[in-house]
């Protein structure tokens, strides 16, 4: 039975242009090839390059995509990580978000070309991002780029990957990022294990093909023991000294409870978090600008990503 009542109805041309794909591993290269409805275009004037870096411990080479805008100035950058629920999507996908992001921000942003699952399972993408991360820091003079202000972005399977990087870079105690951005996140691979939610995960994103996602990106089935943190940071025991947070979600997405938990983990371990919740929203809601919500959504995280980057 369907809920679409409940879903605000400014969104609902999205549930139609964007319909429930089935994940299962005979399906992945067809989904692949689907498109996401972002803006085909963006701001024209970010130049955008492209460099390979080495991959961790003798892995393949990692292609970080670099959008920077044409007046050069030492400036903050965002490390960011695409979404895609691991399996799909490249950089390319979220071209003109990145460049329409990198205009009205005036930053750097840096995106990571990770392995995607299942020909790669954790912890071969975190190790990807973490390399990335790493390089950036190393070079940030030479981008223009001031280290004190570089911070983790990314959306679905991307926050995922860029929560878990947050907890694995804090426990190296090597270079820190300033603060993360993680936009309905994907946090506990327990998700669906118990009582289904009455409502949440309906569209878009529902629990079987987080179930596929999870069992490529882990490599076996989630929620059995001895998952890493750094896969499913909602395993974390200790979220203290992670950096300011910003968490956004939908009451409708899938992971709206994990979302909510993890934020009330954030503030009861000290960390500043910056939490919304959407009436109405599902999983990628915000990428139908125009809506009165998304519209809404854009200016929370902008507002937080300016702050953050002075």
């Amino acid at each position: 039975m369907t809920n679409r009542s409940l879903v605000d109805p400014e969104l609902l041309p999205l549930l139609d242009a964007w319909p429930v794909a089935d994940f299962r591993v005979d399906s992945i290269e067809k989904i692949r090839g689907r498109d996401i409805p972002v803006p085909s275009s963006g701001d024209s004037s970010v130049l955008i390059e492209a460099v390979d870096i080495p991959g961790a411990d003798g892995a393949p080479d990692i292609s970080l995509h670099i959008y920077r805008p044409a007046a050069q100035a030492s400036r903050g950058c965002l490390f960011h990580i695409h979404g895609g629920g691991f399996v799909t999507k490249k950089v390319r996908d979220f071209d003109a978000i990145h460049r329409d992001t990198v205009s009205a921000l005036g930053c750097i942003l840096i995106s990571v070309e990770y392995r995607l699952a299942p020909e790669t399972s954790h912890p071969g993408q975190i190790e990807d991002c973490r390399a990335g991360l790493l390089w950036t820091f190393e070079n940030a003079e030479t981008l223009g780029i001031d280290r004190d202000r570089i911070g983790l972005v990314g959306e679905s399977a991307g926050g995922t990957l860029a929560a878990g990087l947050a907890l694995l870079m804090r426990d190296e105690a090597g270079p820190q990022p300033a603060f993360q951005c993680l936009t309905y996140p994907a946090l506990d691979d327990r998700t669906g294990s118990g009582a289904p939610h009455p409502f949440a995960g309906e569209f878009v994103w529902p629990e079987h093909n987080n179930r596929f996602a999870w069992r490529a990106f882990l490599g076996r089935d989630p929620g059995g023991a001895d998952i890493s943190p750094y896969a499913a940071p909602a395993r974390a025991e200790d979220l203290s000294g992670l950096p300011p947070t910003f968490l956004m979600t939908g009451a409708l997405d899938l992971f709206v409870d994990e979302d909510i938990d993890y934020a009330r983990r954030l503030i009861r371990a000290g960390v500043a978090c910056d939490f919304h919740i959407y009436p109405g929203a599902f999983h990628g809601f915000d990428l139908l600008r125009g809506t009165r919500v998304a519209e809404q959504a854009h200016a929370d995280r902008l507002a937080f990503l300016r702050r953050m980057l002075g």
